[in-house]
């Protein structure tokens, strides 16, 4: 009897890195794809010695070639962070518009079913919480977040048109903040941002008063959410996040004292259309799925301190997108 076969796209990213993992744990082979514009490979390596793992350097926004049987896609090839998505706003709209569309029409092809990785950005800056599934959002599409919050308001789109005019097996996970050991350390979100910071001996910056709020899942809680969504028999959105919600001023001071040091909190302007608040309703999550989040924050944070601790210096001070191409 062969393996499931499942294409993970994003795969030598942070969440895709630790899905590659899951997935070869739980029996399957795993083709791995990524055009390493913002993965790394080191996420990875550790792989490539398995005959269940294939790797493609492959950029899913130009037409996508698997051989043979395919039973799963998950598509989670997509910069993820402000600093990245304002570097790069072409290939972001690209890889969430062409990226999706090649997806889903590998997803026919193949007679496999796919996951996409949507996110919270759909709700932008909420007028609701907290955030169900049924609110449709308070988007500004021509503002600088733009480029990924209707990138990903399109893919939900098509992968619902590709679910009810051509009947492909579909399954969207919005994703909330998530944070774990893999994230770089200088991508512009909170956590990562607060830990580069604290290591590195800089002040921690807070954009605006810090009385916005998120809510921070663990990276294996997050992976065992999808796991059980992809397996469901559910189409429709399914947030999938920790209901744990804090304000970033507090959110900074728990990093300090986790971490020791001896900095102080900075306050700089709030970026535009930054959203105020957020928070998963994980109603449907508990229902359907019978999931919700078993490690608490200061577990996760704890983790996650102690793998960026176990950085380089060259990692520590690694700049976000060195490279950057003008090609698109």
């Amino acid at each position: 009897m062969r393996k499931k076969r499942i294409l993970i796209t994003g795969a030598a990213g942070f969440l895709g890195s630790h899905l590659c993992d899951r997935f070869i744990r739980e029996g399957f082979e795993v083709l791995g794809m990524d055009n390493l514009i913002t993965g790394d490979l080191k996420n990875i390596e550790h792989l490539f010695k398995l005959k269940e793992f294939v790797f493609y350097n492959h950029d899913v926004s130009e037409f996508i070639h698997v051989p043979g049987e395919l039973d799963y896609i998950l598509h989670f090839a997509s910069p993820a962070s402000p600093i990245d998505y304002l570097k790069i706003p072409i290939q972001t709209l690209k890889v969430g518009s062409l990226g999706t569309h090649n997806c889903l029409g590998l997803a026919l092809a193949k007679n496999a079913r796919i996951l996409v990785a949507s996110t919270s950005e759909v709700y932008g800056d909420p007028l609701v919480h907290p955030q169900t599934e049924e609110y449709w959002g308070n988007v500004n599409p021509v503002g600088p977040r733009g480029v990924y919050d209707e990138a990903k308001r399109f893919q939900e789109a098509i992968t619902m048109a590709y679910h009810n005019f051509h009947h492909v097996e579909t399954r969207i996970i919005r994703i909330f903040n998530t944070y774990g050991p893999r994230m770089r350390l200088n991508d512009g979100r909170a956590l990562p941002a607060f830990i580069g910071q604290a290591l590195r001996g800089e002040d921690l910056t807070v954009f605006g008063d810090g009385s916005q709020t998120r809510s921070f899942c663990y990276v294996d809680d997050l992976v065992e959410g999808i796991y059980r969504l992809l397996l469901s028999d559910y189409a429709l959105p399914v947030n999938i996040g920790n209901p744990d919600e804090i304000s970033l001023k507090d959110f900074a001071e728990e990093i300090l004292k986790l971490t020791g040091a001896n900095q102080k909190i900075v306050y700089k302007p709030l970026p535009e259309d930054d959203p105020k608040q957020r928070k998963p309703d994980i109603t449907k999550a508990k229902e359907l799925l019978g999931w919700e989040p078993k490690v608490d924050r200061a577990e996760g944070l704890k983790i996650t301190y102690d793998y960026f601790k176990g950085l380089s210096t060259e990692d520590l001070n690694k700049q976000p997108l060195e490279f950057i191409s003008r090609k698109y």
